[in-house]
């Protein structure tokens, strides 16, 4: 039987997706439905939230659970309901900081997500400019800026990973693409020659490869398993040829890769 899972906050709603999302997750047995309430900042956008989450217990015929970031004590109040169970967030642990801490917070919302370091926000925004015009070996200029260049076959999570990199610790990071004439060169890319030390491989099983590629070209030279057997052997030789540190993307998330490469980069990230 599906539950439901609310999402409630006075801004974004971000910090209250993660943790509920992390905290839920852990059920594997349980398909939650889940839904953000964002920018409940009045006791009458509060009023009407809560008439969606009773309906909505209604509808289910199980209580709904209810993850709040609310700052504001009114309103956190008012989605203490028996016909939900309510984590709140701030009081499990908020409360028990200011006590070890000795001083009161600033009962701010919405201070993770906001522009409260300017010159994070601006590191953040020139990594994901940076990474943009940086994909795919558009741009072969200004690699020595790069944090870490990543490289590997087309299609095998270069880009995604390259951008959550730069938006979310404001690493710069550009993807380079591996070609068949670099496979025939028996090479990599000339280019890359004097960035050994930033280079990050990316592979993938040729069946998923095959997948991925036949989702963009159905039926196409380019999506055959053959070709991507062969692609990928040839990465992987020129890889551990050239001595290029790289990570198997087929079962990973994109915020498992991000945070491997940055161990193994070494990297420190520009933004928390």
């Amino acid at each position: 039987m599906p539950r439901t899972a609310f999402f409630v906050s006075g801004r974004t709603g971000i910090t209250a997706e993660m943790l509920g999302h992390s905290l839920i997750s852990q059920f594997e047995e349980v398909n939650f439905r889940r839904i953000t309430l964002p920018y409940i900042d009045s006791v009458d956008k509060a009023r009407e939230a809560i008439v969606q989450i009773r309906e909505q217990a209604l509808t289910d015929g199980v209580r709904p659970v209810i993850f709040s970031t609310l700052i504001d004590e009114e309103l956190r109040q008012c989605f203490y309901i028996e016909e939900a169970l309510t984590v709140d967030i701030f009081a499990t642990f908020i409360k028990p900081l200011e006590e070890e801490l000795g001083v009161q917070s600033s009962h701010t919302a919405g201070k993770v997500h906001g522009i409260a370091n300017f010159e994070e926000y601006k590191n953040r925004i020139d990594a994901v400019n940076y990474s943009m015009s940086h994909d795919d070996g558009g741009v072969s200029r200004n690699l020595a800026d790069a944090d870490v260049i990543l490289v590997g076959v087309s299609r095998a999570g270069k880009t995604p990973t390259c951008l959550y990199l730069a938006l979310q610790y404001g690493i710069k990071a550009a993807n380079y693409p591996l070609t068949p004439e670099d496979f025939n060169d028996h090479a990599l890319p000339r280019v890359l020659g004097n960035h050994r030390n930033k280079l990050f491989g990316l592979t993938i099983q040729p069946e998923r490869l095959s997948q991925i590629r036949a989702e963009r070209k159905p039926g196409s030279h380019y999506a055959s398993i053959d070709i991507c057997r062969a692609e990928v052997a040839e990465a992987e030789t020129l890889m551990k040829q050239a001595q290029i540190p790289y990570l198997n993307t087929t079962t990973l998330s994109i915020e498992e890769l991000a945070s491997s490469i940055l161990h193994h980069s070494g990297l420190k990230r520009r933004l928390f």
